[in-house]
């Protein structure tokens, strides 16, 4: 599994407020704009904002970029996670999984 956390996603309730503020702590403007995500590129870092978040965690989720997404998965959960959300593909030929560890933490897992 990766050690680099790839993309960074925060929940949001208002999106436009959101996204200046982050266009301006970023100093760049997003590469993917629509009602459901907002993307930012930097460097090879992805930070992304998600309207709908708030029912997926109550805080930011790391996803770490996988080769397997379901060996990841298989991975985290003998180490003692729970999955939250299966393998889900997104659009873009990107594949994402949730899981929680004991202590609720939301980790992502992400292949491309």
């Amino acid at each position: 599994m990766s050690q680099t956390v790839r993309l960074l996603v925060f929940p949001t309730k208002d999106l436009d407020a959101a996204k200046g503020l982050f266009s301006a702590t970023l100093g760049t403007e997003p590469y993917a704009d629509t009602p459901y995500y907002v993307g930012f590129r930097v460097g090879d870092q992805e930070i992304g904002l998600d309207p709908h978040g708030h029912a997926k965690a109550d805080g930011p989720i790391p996803y770490w970029e996988v080769d397997d997404i379901n060996e990841g998965v298989q991975r985290l959960t003998a180490a003692g996670a729970d999955v939250k959300q299966e393998p889900k593909d997104v659009g873009g030929g990107r594949v994402v999984a949730l899981l929680k560890d004991g202590s609720g933490n939301v980790i992502g897992l992400m292949q491309a």
